[in-house]
C-alpha cells in the first residue's frame, strides 16, 4: 500500500461562537486509511457535532457545528505518519 502524504495542510479559521466552521486536508492517495481527526488532543468521531466526510476521494473535511468557547484549540488531522495542524 503507497505510502499517503498530506499534499494541502489545514489553514487556521477564526469563527463566532454558534458558527459552523469547516477544516480541509487534501492526501496523496484516494481511500486513505488509518485517517484521525482530533480536537485538542481528543479524536473526534461523526456525530451530530461533528461532520466528517471525504470529498473526490482525497480530500478530507471536518465541520465542527454551532461552534462554543469549549472548542477554542488546536484542530489536527493525521494520516498513517503525517499530520496537519490549525
Amino acid at each position: 500500500e503507497p505510502d499517503v502524504t498530506i499534499v494541502s495542510g489545514l489553514k487556521d479559521a477564526v469563527v463566532s461562537e454558534g458558527d459552523d466552521v469547516t477544516f480541509r486536508c487534501q492526501v496523496s492517495h484516494e481511500n486513505a486509511r488509518d485517517v484521525e481527526w482530533k480536537l485538542q488532543d481528543v479524536a473526534l468521531q461523526n456525530n451530530e457535532m461533528n461532520e466528517i466526510s471525504v470529498e473526490k476521494g482525497k480530500i478530507h473535511t471536518l465541520t465542527l457545528r454551532k461552534v462554543t468557547e469549549q472548542d477554542i484549540g488546536t484542530v489536527t488531522f493525521r494520516v498513517g505518519s503525517h499530520t496537519s495542524t490549525a
